[in-house]
């Protein structure tokens, strides 16, 4: 991890959170353990699917809003090619002005909608504090490759939302394979989740 330069992005972040805000001001305390830490939990699925080689690999973010995971992951994963994507223009604009700041040549920015890009498929789709998961599994399913992940990072109510998306996932020909969880590092007792997602073959 390049420390220096998570230093220059939580910099360039405050800026633009003072424009428009991107999280609220109480979660700026936070910044590193609630939304960067979290973002960069990728690592475990990565880790535990040993994929390390990401060259000519692409990762869809889904409502990246503030920039969450798709920045920290453009970060450390700089052979990833990482898109980020949000309807909400401000927010478009706010993660440029970031991505000029620190010289990041593997995010793009699409302001649009998930569901009006056609003719591409992403190895990875990843989704964070989006929506509820049975809502997600329509736009993110069809544009994942066959041998793809959709990775959705989920409260300690995984389980509880896996349940709910049965229906959707059965439609989509899509299955849970795996969740990963762990803890953010905060005082409090704070569990994630991972839910990994694949096409069923």
């Amino acid at each position: 991890m390049d420390k220096q330069k998570f230093e220059a992005y939580m910099t360039s972040f405050l800026s633009q959170n003072s424009k428009i805000n991107l999280i609220s001001k109480n979660d700026e305390t936070f910044l590193w353990e609630k939304h960067i830490f979290d973002s960069l939990s990728i690592e475990k699925f990565f880790d535990k699917y040993k994929i390390h080689d990401l060259k000519n690999k692409t990762l869809l973010d889904i409502g990246t809003g503030g920039g969450f995971p798709a920045v920290p992951v453009a970060i450390n994963y700089t052979d990833l090619q990482v898109n980020a994507l949000d309807s909400i223009r401000k927010k478009i604009c706010a993660i440029e002005e970031i991505k000029t700041d620190l010289n990041l040549n593997n995010l793009t920015t699409i302001c649009d909608r998930a569901e009006n890009l056609k003719n591409i498929k992403y190895d990875f789709i990843t989704s964070r504090a989006v929506a509820a998961l049975k809502t997600l599994i329509p736009y993110a399913i069809p544009l994942l490759k066959d041998d793809g992940c959709f990775i959705v990072y989920k409260s300690i109510k995984a389980p509880e939302e896996i349940s709910q998306a049965q229906s959707v996932l059965k439609k989509y020909k899509a299955e849970v394979t795996d969740i990963i969880e762990y803890k953010l590092p905060l005082e409090e007792n704070y569990i994630r989740n991972l839910i990994i997602i694949r096409k069923i073959k």
